[in-house]
């Protein structure tokens, strides 16, 4: 598959998000921050809450510089991959994309929403929003910003738990957010910690997908449980997939050298229309993780993304799989 198909399949999930070396900055600021104005530092404050207050805004620091985003948005359509981190900060969408529909953790939560995509931008505008959410490679957004404040978000400018903190921001929810992180973070490291001293500090786990045929393996910082396992547990990867993994975040692999790759371990993302044209070929069976039972096996529907609801779902699976409670 061409690099610039991947490239555009991974963005939405896991996605990827995410973290490690890719840290590379952050959305500063606060979205609780009023809209400021012209006036003297000490008339500042009063200035800038009577604001808030008269027109519901709030000023978000994005990555392009500060909006207007409103205080407490009703209408949000989501065409980026953090739909799971809206939802659980209390927010449902009312348009998602197609990948967000097709996963099955949020089947309850959107069942009556509306699909959409980036081309769909008269689609969008029926909807009425009051904020849209996309990112980077989102197409159309000088549209979209016709009909709502669009906040844009870089894949991967921020780790996969700053990130959730600055959809909270856009939201206004950022206590709410990092609530959220703390509490994740504790719940990771112990569980990390179990699973170490059950399987070994020095085992390794190897996260690899089957998608349209093709074979890959992840890196920490790209969905697929990967930054639950490597990050915040500190499970060890094997050092030749760090190294292939480590310029794109994934890598691209035939099955014939896939045992060259795997770990003790192998988390499994199955597309299920596809997984058995390499779960029953004699080179997957030999491999020794396959061979003690040491394959864990997802749906890769739910396990594309990053965002704070997939994390907890991730997380509870993980801990299940390893420790069997």
């Amino acid at each position: 598959m061409k690099k610039a198909l991947i490239s555009l399949m991974m963005l939405f999930v896991i996605i990827l998000s995410a973290c490690g070396n890719n840290n590379s900055g952050n959305n500063a600021g606060s979205g609780n921050t009023a809209a400021t104005n012209n006036a003297g530092a000490a008339n500042a404050s009063p200035s800038a809450d009577a604001t808030t207050e008269a027109t519901g805004t709030i000023t978000f620091q994005s990555e392009s510089g500060p909006m207007e985003v409103p205080a407490n948005p009703k209408r949000i359509v989501d065409l980026s991959s953090y739909t799971g981190s809206l939802i659980s900060l209390g927010l449902t969408p009312i348009g998602v994309t197609s990948w967000a529909k097709d996963n099955p953790n949020f089947a309850e939560q959107l069942k009556d929403v509306t699909e959409v995509s980036e081309d769909d931008v008269e689609k969008i505008l029926e909807l009425e929003p009051d904020l849209i959410i996309g990112t980077e490679t989102t197409k159309n957004v000088d549209k979209l910003k016709e009909i709502a404040p669009t906040v844009i978000f870089t894949y991967n400018k921020v780790d996969y738990l700053q990130q959730h903190i600055e959809v909270g921001k856009a939201v206004n929810k950022e206590k709410e957010a990092t609530a959220w992180v703390e509490d994740f973070k504790a719940r990771a490291t112990q569980i990390g910690k179990d699973i170490k001293a059950k399987i070994g500090e020095d085992s390794t786990v190897t996260v690899i997908e089957n998608y349209d045929k093709e074979l890959y393996m992840f890196g920490d910082a790209w969905g697929r449980g990967t930054e639950i396992l490597y990050q915040a547990m500190g499970l060890k990867m094997p050092e030749k997939v760090k190294e292939m993994t480590s310029k794109d975040g994934w890598y691209a692999l035939s099955l014939e050298v896939l045992p060259e790759y795997a770990g003790d371990y192998i988390v499994f993302s199955q597309s299920k229309d596809t997984a058995g044209s390499i779960t029953e070929t004699e080179t997957y069976k030999n491999i020794p993780a396959v061979k003690n039972n040491h394959v864990i096996t997802a749906d890769a529907r739910g396990f594309y993304f990053n965002d704070a609801y997939t994390l907890n779902y991730q997380l509870n699976f993980f801990k299940e799989q390893f420790l069997g409670n």
